[in-house]
């Protein structure tokens, strides 16, 4: 019983620190109007220019919304230049994230 009650509020608290992390509806938002023209309206699924990115890591999708480029290491699904940088959005990289991390499928 005690072994329950510890795994019951250890993934309440999990779930709370992931949640914390970002603003998930303020990342659908922005992946609604800005990165489902490339990236397609289900980021589980390829787009028509851009790769399924649902789960992706924030070292990922911070390099690549502010600088257009892939993080150190990083093999990616498809090796283009295609994605502009979007800086304006750099207060929302934690909130992209928690989006995307949320309809991982």
């Amino acid at each position: 019983m005690r072994i329950l009650l510890v795994a019951i509020l250890l993934t309440s608290a999990m779930a709370f620190t992931v949640q914390a992390a970002g603003n998930v509806g303020k990342g659908e938002e922005i992946y609604k109007t800005i990165c489902s023209a490339c990236h397609g309206p289900d980021p589980n699924k390829d787009g028509p220019l851009g790769p399924s990115i649902a789960g992706s890591a924030k070292d990922l999708i911070e390099a690549r919304v502010l600088r257009g480029q892939y993080p150190p290491g990083y093999k990616p699904k498809r090796d283009t230049k295609t994605m502009p940088p979007f800086p304006q959005y750099k207060d929302n990289i934690e909130d992209i994230t928690a989006y995307l991390a949320k309809v991982k499928k």
